[in-house]
């Protein structure tokens, strides 16, 4: 290993915390998840880094043009490497397991960092309410206890702790409260920060909470987080600019050229990534009658600026029983705002809260349309089990990731401290 800053990524899914962190100059000891497909795109994406800091990025691109299979590429790349994502569930059960893998990769140095946001439909403000009992009782609420065993095991000099907005309101703020006094526990003061991806360049909505951790016997600068501004000026047209017209049902998962050239927004923010590959610009397939739904709500929005709301529909078109919630179960992803809706992991289940603004291809969004408005580059693939792509598991990847570009930002600022 160098002497980059070394940290270890808890509950990692699909990297897009992780990709920020190794952006900004910090190296991964570990990364742990349980979900064996969002394993399987952390190892791809550390072919990625591996093959470019040998100057043999032409064997990854070759896996992205489908020449080669997901085992060839692997082959390509150390075993100690692809064997730092651990597909295992954290607790007490396989802790010691992942304890001594990490000792393996670890080995005199020290771990700088501990970064990682636990599974958060359990603070969800939406998955509560979806809840009978407001998820009382469900273990995803204690998943922060298990987070604090690393940082009591590992003692790193701080940690970044990801997770949605309702866990400052989740059980009246209890949870929380009782975070901050186990952190304190095992040694670490913290403070919590409200951000908006859009403030870091990222093109959606999405708000999250932040929280920083650090030893008590530091007294580090932090950064205020949430009055960071590097607002972009670009509206959400930039995101589906360059990309072939596909219809619903239609895309090559592995490779097809891109309609146009570049534009700024893509240049800057590192999407296109100076490659012309385009890969899982898929779309889901939808009934005729979604595509029904559909045209009128991107008709409505073209020619209106106004949002669908389900009661509006002709009443051949409704087919839900609950018409007194949820009125925007339909919803267009526009063009001409300066970001989208929030992408979630509902996105695997269905597109109809992330319809495609041109009437004419009639559709819900594509996945590699979905990882844009993420902030992930066009060059990060995400893996299903199988070797051939998994749409539903990309979407559900893409949707639970945090935004690289949101979390470079962070990294930065940490990195200072550090």
């Amino acid at each position: 290993m160098n002497n980059k800053p070394k940290y270890i990524d808890l509950f990692a899914g699909a990297g897009g915390l992780s990709e920020g962190f190794i952006r900004a100059g910090f190296e991964p000891v570990a990364h742990v998840e349980q979900d064996e497909a969002a394993c399987y795109t952390l190892k791809t994406r550390t072919a990625f880094h591996y093959l470019r800091s040998i100057n043999r990025i032409d064997i990854y691109y070759a896996y992205l043009k489908n020449e080669i299979s997901r085992s060839e590429l692997y082959r390509e790349v150390p075993s100690e490497l692809l064997d730092t994502v651990i597909n295992l569930p954290i607790g007490s059960e396989f802790n010691p397991t992942i304890h001594r893998r990490i000792a393996r990769f670890l080995g005199e140095n020290q771990v700088d960092l501990v970064i990682g946001g636990p599974p958060c439909q359990a603070y969800s403000v939406v998955g509560r309410s979806r809840s009978k009992s407001s998820m009382d009782g469900d273990p995803r609420n204690y998943l922060y206890i298990l987070y604090s065993k690393y940082l009591e095991k590992y003692q790193p000099k701080m940690f970044v702790f990801e997770n949605v907005l309702g866990l400052k309101s989740a059980k009246g703020g209890l949870y929380l409260n009782n975070m901050e006094r186990l952190f304190l526990k095992k040694g670490y003061k913290m403070k919590l920060f409200t951000v908006e991806a859009n403030n870091f360049s990222v093109l959606q909505n999405r708000r999250r909470v932040i929280i920083l951790g650090w030893k008590i016997d530091l007294t580090p600068d932090l950064p205020d987080l949430a009055s960071i501004r590097s607002p972009s000026n670009f509206k959400v047209e930039s995101v589906f600019k360059d990309l072939p017209k596909i219809a619903a049902g239609q895309g090559v998962d592995k490779f097809v050229s891109y309609r146009t050239k570049t534009n700024v927004y893509l240049d800057q923010k590192f999407i296109r990534n100076g490659i012309d590959i385009l890969t899982q610009h898929v779309a889901r397939p939808h009934s005729e009658q979604d595509k029904k739904i559909y045209r009128i709500a991107v008709g409505k929005w073209n020619n209106e600026g106004q949002r669908l709301d389900y009661n509006d529909l002709p009443e051949v078109l409704k087919t839900h029983e609950n018409r007194h919630s949820f009125f925007d179960r339909f919803k267009v992803v526009a063009q001409d705002l300066s970001y989208s809706q929030t992408v979630v992991a509902h996105i695997a289940k269905d597109g109809h809260y992330y319809i495609h603004p041109d009437i004419e291809q009639n559709r819900s969004i594509s996945v590699r349309e979905a990882a844009r408005l993420q902030s992930f580059p066009d060059d990060y693939y995400f893996e299903g089990v199988k070797e051939r792509g998994s749409r539903t598991a990309a979407f559900k990847q893409i949707g639970n990731a945090v935004p690289p570009l949101m979390a470079q930002s962070i990294a930065s600022e940490i990195l200072k401290i550090i």
